[in-house]
């Protein structure tokens, strides 16, 4: 017994003799660099770069600046989107050092939108989830798998523009069609992996031997990002001892990681800044089109049902979260990678790290949960979200959507909308003014590129409430108590059916 117990504890001293020495040697391992611009010097021009984050949360702030003073140029750039013009991945495109740009949303960038219509640079739009999916393969050593997103887009049929002519206007490269299969009478995209030589990744903490933990929502794209690249840089804010991070709270596993970067200072900087105002009043002195907004807001809020897990995009269906109604439990799913979403936070409580899919400052309600972009998607297609609700250009009265692009006109990118749209037993709910500038939105067939093909099953406008047949066509549910069916037809650019015997009034 006493030699035993003299075993026990002579093993036990060696043991954390060598862990001492290990976490010694560790600190000063390759892994560590010392500088941004050390930790970027392996990059040559023409090289592919994934770049994490979401909008500007969660962005390699230290090395895209190491990126920009090094010079290299002619990169190609893999990100969800390419930040604003002063920050984020925004200042290589103003420098000029991005040749061509593989994203799933544009939004608010001009000069992205500028320079892809001018033919300056080359853009390659992806949607989201697929993006997302097409990252963790390369990771994951699969080189390509089906997907329902896209389908009978032009994501699979191909002819989506990549590249203007100078000056913008001819398209001179487009995207080529891509094989489809179907399964269990559903049709899929087949989608190959995508990997890069580099990839930049923004990190909470790490320790020296390469762990990582990420906050918040900051996960997102940078944590299938981390295993897709020949090799990872990852910069954090902390750099900790080994033994310090829990093994069992890591994210990121220290086998994806190449070299660790503690940053020198971090901006974080909010793109969108939304806060809670007990004393709004903003719903007083409405514009006509806000009363109409609100509207369309009030009665898009009873499609909610209790227990339901929903995703809402920008803009109107955003806001139907404020009528959810008392007693009732919705969980608000955003794609970015947080399910649990609440209000925005109250002024001084903001933070960087923690925002929806329209990078606006939210909070998070008690039982929400983080995770990574890839993840989000995975919900989505599994078909764990009930309801996504969302805006449209055109929808056509077979349920086709159009909403993310005006071809040499106006470039937003689909971001999430067709992945959302794509999922096989979620309902897609549109919420749209019936017209746009006295031009029909509601058509025999859309004119713009698709979203989804036969995706939408209900749309509610100012005017009425359309429940959309997929065969037949659309059925006139509900009306405003001041618009008659005449107007309705006057507005609505194809025919419709009138439920005449269960015609209702829209009720807010």
């Amino acid at each position: 017994m006493r030699l035993t117990n003299c075993l026990s504890s002579h093993i036990c001293r060696i043991c954390t003799l060598h862990t001492r020495n290990l976490t010694q040697k560790r600190s000063r391992s390759s892994k560590f660099c010392s500088s941004p611009l050390e930790a970027v010097k392996d990059v040559q021009d023409g090289s592919t770069c994934m770049f994490g984050g979401f909008g500007l949360c969660g962005i390699p702030e230290n090395l895209i600046n190491a990126l920009r003073k090094s010079g290299v140029k002619n990169l190609t750039a893999v990100s969800n989107n390419c930040g604003v013009n002063d920050f984020g991945l925004g200042i290589l495109l103003m420098n000029r050092q991005l040749k061509r740009m593989i994203a799933s949303y544009v939004g608010e960038n001009k000069e992205l939108e500028r320079a892809f219509l001018n033919g300056e640079l080359e853009l390659e739009l992806v949607p989201q989830g697929t993006l997302a999916e097409k990252i963790r393969c390369a990771g994951a050593g699969i080189p390509a798998f089906y997907t329902p997103t896209g389908y009978g887009t032009l994501i699979h049929e191909g002819g989506a523009p990549i590249k203007y002519a100078p000056g913008g206007g001819e398209i001179i490269m487009s995207s080529e069609p891509k094989e489809s299969k179907k399964f269990d009478e559903i049709e899929y995209v087949l989608e190959k992996s995508l990997s890069a030589d580099f990839a930049f990744i923004k990190g909470y903490k790490a320790d020296y031997a390469g762990n990582v933990v990420f906050r918040k929502a900051t996960q997102n794209f940078n944590l299938p990002m981390a295993k897709a690249a020949r090799k990872t840089i990852v910069e954090v804010e902390e750099l900790v001892d080994i033994g310090d991070l829990p093994p069992d709270l890591v994210h990121l596993p220290a086998v994806y990681v190449d070299k660790v970067l503690q940053g020198e200072r971090y901006e974080k900087r909010i793109e969108r800044l939304k806060l809670s105002d007990p004393n709004d009043k903003a719903s007083e002195n409405l514009s006509e089109r806000d009363e109409v907004r609100m509207r369309i807001i009030k009665r898009a809020a009873r499609e909610f049902q209790d227990g339901m897990y929903a995703n809402l995009g920008i803009g109107i269906p955003a806001l139907a979260s404020n009528f959810i109604p008392k007693g009732m439990n919705v969980t608000l799913h955003s794609e970015n990678g947080v399910l649990g979403a609440g209000p925005f936070p109250e002024p001084g409580l903001e933070d960087a790290d923690l925002i929806n899919a329209a990078k606006e400052t939210i909070t998070v309600l008690p039982g929400g949960s983080y995770f990574s972009s890839d993840e989000s998607f995975a919900m989505v297609r599994g078909n764990h979200i009930q309801l996504t609700m969302l805006g449209a250009l055109q929808v056509s009265k077979f349920g086709d959507l159009a909403n993310w692009m005006i071809p040499g006109k106006m470039v937003k990118g689909m971001g999430g909308a067709m992945d959302l749209v794509s999922a096989t037993q979620g309902r897609v709910v549109v919420t749209m003014e019936h017209t746009s500038k006295g031009t029909h939105k509601i058509l025999d067939r859309c004119s713009l590129p698709l979203t989804g093909k036969n995706v939408v099953d209900t749309i509610i406008t100012e005017k009425c409430v359309f429940k959309v047949n997929k065969d037949s066509g659309l059925i006139l549910k509900e009306l405003w108590p001041s618009v008659s069916i005449e107007d309705v037809k006057e507005n609505t650019g194809c025919d419709f059916h009138v439920d005449s015997e269960n015609l209702t009034e829209m009720m807010q």
